[in-house]
């Protein structure tokens, strides 16, 4: 379920650097920081983690965009990811995310990036308008 040749991934929620989580630390240790960028979708609060869906638009989400370090390892540290994210269920069980290629916004550039959206129903979820869970979080507490 990878394409050859992306090798970036889009955060947005508790994979960025910010959100102080132990799996950030996976994340360094295979992925490099390229940027501040943007994902055209809307982010959703769900309690415990955010949630994000792609949109047609003019919306965006606020992350951070990563390079893997090694192309050849690219596959097993995303196929982690993957597991981090509950997209490997038994059968029968939906994913909780789907992974697909998005276009990323990096300043005035565009580029593809793998990004992690979510794969349930959002209907009456706070929506976090400003598209950053961590100006979200701060202003919540």
């Amino acid at each position: 379920m990878t394409n050859p040749g992306v090798y970036q991934l889009f955060v947005y929620g508790s994979l960025r650097s910010g959100f102080k989580s132990p799996v950030y630390e996976y994340i360094s240790q295979y992925f490099i920081f390229v940027a501040d960028a943007t994902a055209r979708g809307k982010l959703f609060d769900l309690g415990e983690y955010p949630a994000a869906i792609p949109v047609d638009e003019e919306v965006f989400i606020k992350g951070e965009l990563y390079i893997a370090k090694s192309p050849q390892e690219f596959s097993w540290a995303i196929g982690q990811l993957d597991d981090y994210e509950g997209m490997n269920v038994e059968e029968g069980e939906m994913p909780l995310y789907y992974r697909s290629i998005s276009t990323i916004h990096v300043a005035d550039q565009l580029t593809d990036a793998w990004v992690y959206w979510y794969n349930g129903d959002v209907t009456g979820k706070p929506v976090v308008e400003s598209g950053d869970i961590l100006e979200y979080l701060a202003h919540k507490k």
